[in-house]
């Protein structure tokens, strides 16, 4: 079968890390461009985007791994030009881009696929068996990192759009949304923001289910120093226990530890992007970014400390 001749656009440092190995190890792709300010990249490289979609020869799909603003102007031209699309996260700027997104890729007939890399563990599909139509007694999320370590020097994640600690955060609603056993809102938020940022640097959530008998709760921060806590743990009413740790790829069930066993995160999302292409289908989840954007509506806002940028 002829491979799907894929660019990337965007090539930062996820794009080099993840994006390219992944696409590169799939058979069914054959990577042949990439756009980045810098004109680095692989393949045929690009310093403008909007010339890689004109002249990249052959090209039927793209990897957009921009920052979130511009991707809704990038992803319509790509749908326009009648590429599929596959949307890093967080997938846009807002919902309603992401709304009219779906509705040009179904118009085109193209695949549009919002991914969410940490939901791609073989653990987190264990997890939400475990917890499937179940009542939840408790849910806890720990989401703890160092902004300086996974983002030096970025100044885009403190202003205005640039999600503050929801960049890592919305990687842990993602998982949770997937796991739990049936819709979670946002009941109350409390955000730290410093003052000299737009965005926050801490959250501390409270979630309601009609799943649910018990707190549900989560806690994202990105001032923790001494390595990295990426946790999700939940108890059933019936007394089944699960915990997600390592951001999804180490699960305890019931207390017997199993490590993901599948092909990893940029792995899975690649082999699922072919599924999706093939069946010319799209694949748009929205559900983590809903439970974001009700932070920030319902929320009470605390000025701290400027951030060292």
């Amino acid at each position: 079968m002829k491979p799907i001749r894929i660019a990337i656009i965007g090539y930062g440092k996820i794009a080099e890390d993840q994006h390219r190995p992944s696409i590169e190890g799939n058979g069914r792709f054959e990577l042949v461009a990439s756009s980045s300010r810098s004109g680095q990249g692989v393949g045929q490289t690009f310093t403008d985007w909007r010339d890689l979609i004109r002249t990249a020869e052959g090209l039927e799909a793209v990897a957009i791994t921009t920052p979130p603003g511009p991707r809704f102007e990038i992803a319509s031209e790509c749908i326009a030009a009648g590429l599929h699309c596959l949307l890093e996260k967080p997938p846009a700027a807002g919902l309603a881009q992401i709304s009219e997104l779906d509705c040009a890729a179904q118009a085109k007939g193209v695949t549009l696929f919002t991914t969410w890399h940490a939901q791609h563990h073989a653990t987190v599909d264990a997890a939400a068996q475990a917890l499937a139509g179940k009542r939840v007694k408790s849910m806890q999320i720990l989401w703890h990192e160092d902004v300086h370590k996974w983002h030096p020097g970025q100044q885009w994640i403190w202003d205005a759009g640039g999600f503050g600690v929801f960049d890592p955060g919305i990687n842990a609603l993602s998982i949770a949304t997937k796991i739990f056993p049936g819709a979670l809102f946002v009941q109350s938020a409390a955000l730290q923001i410093p003052e000299n940022a737009q965005t926050p640097i801490a959250a501390d959530i409270v979630f309601s289910s009609t799943e649910a008998d018990g707190p549900l709760t989560a806690s994202l921060d990105w001032r923790r120093t001494e390595g990295e806590e990426w946790t999700i743990a939940a108890e059933t009413t019936d007394g089944v226990s699960v915990r997600l740790e390592q951001g999804g790829a180490r699960l305890v069930l019931n207390g017997r530890a199993q490590d993901d066993d599948g092909p990893g995160e940029y792995p899975d999302i690649y082999r699922t992007f072919v599924d999706l292409i093939d069946g010319r289908r799209s694949l748009v989840d929205v559900a983590p970014f809903r439970l974001v954007a009700d932070c920030l509506l319902t929320a009470t806002l605390t000025r701290v400390d400027p951030i060292t940028m």
